[in-house]
């Protein structure tokens, strides 16, 4: 924990510039930044079912591109399909 104490005849705005400083010297913020947006890593398994699901898409929109019948509609259909 940063703790800073008033001076002798020492401002406001003074007090706040060196609490700010010793802050960003400690790395608290730079620790704080990068463990808010932190994701959990994948596992094996995850990582394989979630590899194959885009394979089976990819199969899927590439057929329908064959077919000349693929838009947006068709896409959600497929992943409609895929998820159930």
């Amino acid at each position: 924990m940063i703790e800073v104490r008033k001076k002798d005849r020492e401002t406001s705005e003074s007090l706040i510039r060196r609490f700010s400083r010793r802050v960003q010297q400690s790395g608290v913020l730079m620790r704080a930044r990068r463990s808010r947006f932190r994701e959990d890593l994948k596992n094996r398994r995850e990582k394989r079912i979630e590899a194959l699901y885009k394979v089976q898409i990819r199969k899927e929109i590439g057929k329908l591109k064959k077919l000349g019948k693929f838009d947006d509609e068709a896409l959600r259909n497929v992943k409609r399909k895929l998820n159930q």
